[in-house]
């Protein structure tokens, strides 16, 4: 089994940035992807972005793009999204995933972390 767990997320000021963490452990990483998936109350989960966990294709939803960053740290088997100019829209549980694909579908991921609240102010 592999556990993944958010962090990071809080109350920001539209135009300000958070930084979100998704430590993995539990068996071995080296062919997961992983993804980032918000969902906000009343409405679909919906796909943010992803990165290969070897390699570093990523790429992101078109909502996010230019604003959104993911890295990684091989090191500490943790992957990160970096959130800037935040847009009260951008207000949702943020989740992580992991999968064998480049993927943004939510059904291609095996694994979820518990997600994040991540809330911007207006």
């Amino acid at each position: 089994q592999l556990q993944l767990v958010e962090s990071g997320g809080g109350m920001v000021q539209a135009g300000g940035s958070l930084r979100l963490s998704c430590a993995a452990s539990g068996r071995a990483f080296s062919s997961y992807t992983m993804g980032w998936f918000r969902q906000a109350p009343g409405k679909e989960r919906e796909f943010v972005g992803v990165i290969a966990w070897s390699g570093g294709a990523t790429y992101f939803a078109d909502s996010v793009k230019g604003r959104f960053t993911i890295s990684r740290d091989n090191a500490k088997n943790t992957v990160y999204l970096q959130m800037n100019s935040l847009k009260a829209e951008d207000s949702a549980v943020y989740y992580c995933a992991a999968g064998d694909e480049l993927e943004e579908a939510v059904e291609a991921y095996d694994y979820w972390g518990q997600g994040t609240q991540v809330t911007v102010s207006s």
